[in-house]
């Protein structure tokens, strides 16, 4: 079968699509879990006053939600389109303590002390998911199972044994930290049928999986239920602030989250679970921004090993399995990591389907494709708790490639926090911590002066002429009496222009063919074909430049 016809795509001209989605492509998790499935909520319409307002309906906002309302406090939710737009529904599901950062890592920049806060909170996080979804009935695919760490080399490779030994050092390392590890020289994966030898493997028995949609879905469907909650879609958070004077445990601040639509939710406390705090810089400039990219590929049941598997690399690659049908499950492919905006956006696609059928012979066809987003954090952990410079605001940001249990933990952390209960993991996760930080000095500048290297697209264009444009493609043009454009020309060939600059801080954005996205490549902001706000900083969309750019924004959002 040649890689073309195994590859079917998931595009849709629903104007609606994006308010579903963070891309223009659909993730298997779509399969079993459609958006029609979704909980719905209605837009808010008036002032209102809580305990705890929340922005963000993804797994971070509503594990938060779950863990502060199950302790009596009053919740209001809010999401700017609807529940699981964002990137909860293009996780590719892994709940793992093998930390994509690795403990020796971690350990570097935080100590032990820090190192066991990541594997304990983590390895809670994971279990607490199946203690969630077993009490309140959830059928979510929820299950343990193994990790296995690979070389990224073969067996043949000279460079195979020095890699190994990575692995087998962090495998030392993590359990030093609690967690089990074992090493087996010659272990093989059950069904990796493929001529490249990487047998060997570092194995993390007590993972876990499930279907985050389906989970997430669940506990919002529970949350409905609860008088002390209520939850608003389609209404855009635009600004968090405190206000009032509390010096020394006198006098009070009170917090004031104002949404798009002119209204305001007044609060003790406001949690961002934005997966990145919609405000310009503090945390911000210390995190890198990434996309990641994932094939949902059938494979004959039960003929690959149910587990998760990654290998060693930098940008390394990443399997798990999930449901199809009664023939077939998915494997779940992951890799091609590249900063956001600079990088071709379809390759990726292909690397990981002639990755896969290299190892796994028996798959068949590719039904989706998809990318999602990864928020770097420096020193390797993220950042959860109290916002810098506030007593009432707190973030859940960083989620360095275990995106999903990051939101669980955060839950936890952050309700401790509001309910002024202890809690052995917050140093580690605080957004104010400066130690760590100060030790990736080096890195945050090598950062710095690459995402200032990308100011350069003032100067740029990337098409000469509307004309040049194929229908369904966009492009920056940069006129030389003028600021630049974001060009998109739709399927029937009507031009829609949008401000090229992003919101937050002035990057000229890109546009992204895979996803159909325009993507800065200053702060990882992300705005749809028709300039919605999909992903902060930013808070809001790019600016309509022409009255069919208008027109198309509001049919986006206007359902």
């Amino acid at each position: 079968m040649s890689a073309d016809a195994s590859v079917a795509t998931a595009r849709t001209s629903n104007p609606e699509h994006f308010m579903h989605t963070n891309g223009e492509n659909d993730s298997v998790w779509i399969h079993k879990m459609p958006y029609k499935k979704m909980p719905k909520f209605s837009r808010l319409d008036k002032d209102l006053e809580t305990d705890v307002c929340i922005v963000g309906a993804g797994i971070s906002g509503v594990s938060t939600a779950y863990e502060v309302v199950t302790r009596g406090l009053n919740v209001v939710l809010i999401e700017g389109r609807e529940v699981l737009s964002g990137e909860t529904g293009r996780t590719s599901g892994h709940l793992a303590n093998d930390l994509d950062d690795g403990y020796t890592a971690i350990a570097m920049k935080h100590g032990d002390k820090g190192a066991k806060a990541a594997a304990e909170s983590h390895t809670w996080a994971l279990n607490r998911v199946g203690e969630i979804s077993k009490q309140l009935g959830i059928e979510c695919e929820y299950r343990h199972l193994p990790g296995y760490d690979f070389s990224q080399y073969p067996k043949s490779s000279k460079d195979h044994a020095s890699d190994m030994e990575t692995l087998i050092e962090d495998g030392k390392k993590a359990m030093e930290m609690g967690i089990p590890t074992e090493y087996q020289e010659g272990f093989k994966l059950k069904g990796w049928q493929g001529t490249i030898d990487q047998t060997d493997a570092v194995i993390y028995p007590q993972q876990a999986t499930f279907h985050p949609t389906k989970y997430v879905a669940g506990v919002l469907e529970f949350l409905k239920q609860q008088p002390n909650f209520s939850c608003y879609t389609n209404t855009r958070c635009i600004d968090v602030q405190e206000k009032g004077v509390e010096v020394m445990g006198l006098g009070h601040k009170d917090v004031y989250v104002k949404t798009a639509d002119g209204n305001t939710i007044k609060c003790d406390d406001a949690v961002e679970a934005t997966c990145v705090p919609l405000q310009k810089l503090s945390v911000i400039a210390e995190e890198e921004y990434y996309r990641t990219y994932c094939i949902a590929i059938r494979i004959p049941k039960n003929s690959v090993e149910d587990a998760l598997v990654y290998d060693s690399a930098e940008m390394y690659k990443y399997i798990r399995l999930t449901e199809c049908d009664e023939k077939d499950d998915y494997m779940v492919v992951g890799g091609g990591d590249h900063k956001v905006g600079q990088a071709d956006t379809v390759a990726p696609f292909k690397e990981l389907e002639e990755w896969t059928r290299a190892r796994f012979p028996q798959a068949t066809t590719i039904d989706y494709k998809w990318s999602g987003q990864v928020f770097e954090p420096v020193d390797h952990m993220a950042f959860i708790g109290k916002n810098q410079g506030c007593k009432h605001i707190y973030i859940i940001t960083g989620d360095s490639g275990n995106g999903l249990t990051h939101g669980v933990l955060g839950g936890k952390l952050i309700a401790d926090s509001i309910t002024e209960q202890p809690n052995t993991w917050i140093t580690a996760y605080d957004p104010k911590r400066l130690a760590s930080i100060a030790k990736s000095a080096s890195s945050m500048l090598t950062h710095d002066l690459q995402i200032n290297a990308q100011y350069k697209r003032f100067a740029q264009s990337d098409i000469r002429d509307i004309e040049d444009l194929v229908p369904g493609e966009g492009g920056v043009l940069n006129p030389t009496a003028g600021k630049p454009l974001a060009v998109y020309k739709d399927e029937g060939g009507q031009i829609h222009k949008f401000s090229a600059l992003c919101p937050h801080l002035k990057g000229v954005v890109c546009w992204n063919s895979a996803e159909k996205s325009w993507d800065c490549p200053i702060h990882g902001s992300r705005f749809s074909k028709d300039g919605v706000q999909l992903c902060g900083p930013a808070k809001m969309g790019l600016e309509p430049a022409s009255d069919s750019g208008e027109y198309m924004q509001q049919q986006a959002v206007q359902h």
